[in-house]
C-alpha cells in the first residue's frame, strides 16, 4: 500500500471518529442523569425496562437505578444519596413527605401481595379469602414459611399481617450501622416460631426462589411472582395459595427528594420524571405492559 493510500485511510479513520463524537454530542445533549432508589420487586418485574427507554425519549431523562428494599430506598432519600424514590409501602412514603424528606407523594399504581405455597400445601390454605385466617393456619400446623427480612415494603405488609392475625408475636429489635449511623430496626413474628419461621434478609427474587428450593410459604408481591413463575427459563412450582383480601392491596408511589434537605438533588428532573410516571404516557405504559400475556400492575393516576 503506498503512501498516499494511507494518508487518505488515516484521514478517513479520523474524519469517522470525528462524526461519531459528534453524533454522541447531538444524543447526549438535553439529557440528564438522575439517581433512583427503587424496590426489588419493581426491578424484578421488567417494569422499568419498558418505562426508562420511553422516558428517556420524550425528556432526556436517563435514570440511574438502585435496586434495594423499601426501607433501604428510603433511607437514601433520606440522606440524600438519589433525587427521587419509587416504593411501595404508603404508611412510611406519607411519613417520608410529612417529615419533609420528600416533596409530594404521586400516586403512581397497583397491584396487590399473593402468599404463595408448594403445590402439597402443607398447611392446608389454598383458597382461603382470609389472609390472616391463611398465616394463622401455617403458625397452627408449623409449615415452613420464608420472610424478606429485610425492612422492605413487602417485609413491612408480612409484619402488619401477623398483626391481625391475633397470634401471640414477638418483637426483635436489633441495631445495624450504616455509613457510620446507627439505627434500630424492629421486626416482628409469631412466638415460638424459631422452627418454622426463617428471615433471610433478602430481596423478593432470592425469596421467592428460596422459598420454592424449601417447598415453602412466603408473602410476595403479583408481580415479581409472575415473572418467576412464567417469564423464566426455569419455573417455580410454588402456587397461588391465598390472594384477593383487601388486605393485600399493594400501592406504589413515587416522591422526589426535598431540595430544602438537600440542596444538591436534582428536583426540577426528579420532579418531570414523576410528572412523566403519572401523565397520560406513563399511565398507558404501566396498564399496557404484559409479561406472558398477564397484566402486572394498574395505573392509579388515571380515572
Amino acid at each position: 500500500m503506498n503512501s498516499n493510500r494511507l494518508k487518505s485511510r488515516f484521514i478517513l479513520i479520523i474524519l469517522v471518529y470525528f462524526s461519531l463524537m459528534c453524533l454522541a454530542s447531538v444524543v447526549t445533549a438535553g439529557s440528564e442523569t438522575i439517581k433512583m432508589s427503587t424496590t426489588t420487586s419493581t426491578e424484578n418485574s421488567g417494569l422499568l425496562d419498558a418505562l426508562l427507554p420511553e422516558l428517556a425519549k420524550d425528556t432526556g431523562i436517563i435514570v440511574k437505578v438502585f435496586s434495594k428494599g423499601t426501607g433501604a430506598a428510603m433511607r437514601d432519600g433520606i440522606d440524600g444519596n438519589v433525587d427521587v424514590i419509587f416504593v411501595h409501602a404508603r404508611t412510611r412514603e406519607e411519613r417520608f413527605v410529612a417529615d419533609g424528606y420528600g416533596t409530594r407523594r404521586y400516586a403512581v399504581m397497583h397491584n396487590d401481595f399473593v402468599l404463595l405455597g408448594p403445590l402439597d400445601d402443607p398447611a392446608g390454605i389454598k383458597g382461603m379469602q382470609k389472609a390472616s385466617e391463611a398465616l394463622k393456619q401455617i403458625a397452627a400446623t408449623g409449615a415452613l414459611f420464608i420472610s424478606r427480612g429485610d425492612d422492605s415494603g413487602t417485609h413491612t405488609k408480612e409484619q402488619a399481617l401477623w398483626k391481625t392475625t391475633g397470634l401471640d408475636l414477638e418483637v426483635q429489635k436489633s441495631t445495624i450501622f450504616k455509613k457510620g449511623r446507627k439505627r434500630t430496626v424492629s421486626f416482628i413474628y409469631p412466638n415460638g416460631s424459631n422452627k418454622w419461621y426463617i428471615s433471610i434478609g433478602q430481596g423478593m427474587g432470592k425469596t421467592i426462589t428460596f422459598a420454592d428450593e424449601k417447598k415453602a410459604y412466603t408473602l410476595a408481591d403479583r408481580g415479581t411472582y409472575i415473572k418467576y413463575k412464567y417469564g423464566r427459563d426455569v419455573s417455580l412450582d410454588l402456587e397461588i395459595m391465598c390472594e384477593g383480601d383487601t388486605i393485600l392491596h399493594n400501592p406504589y408511589g413515587v416522591i422526589p427528594v426535598n431540595p430544602d434537605k438537600h440542596p444538591h438533588v436534582k428536583y426540577r428532573k426528579a420532579k418531570q420524571f414523576a410528572e412523566w410516571l403519572v401523565s397520560p404516557k406513563g399511565q398507558f405504559l404501566i396498564s399496557n405492559y404484559r409479561l406472558n400475556g398477564k397484566r402486572l400492575f394498574y395505573p392509579d393516576a388515571v380515572k
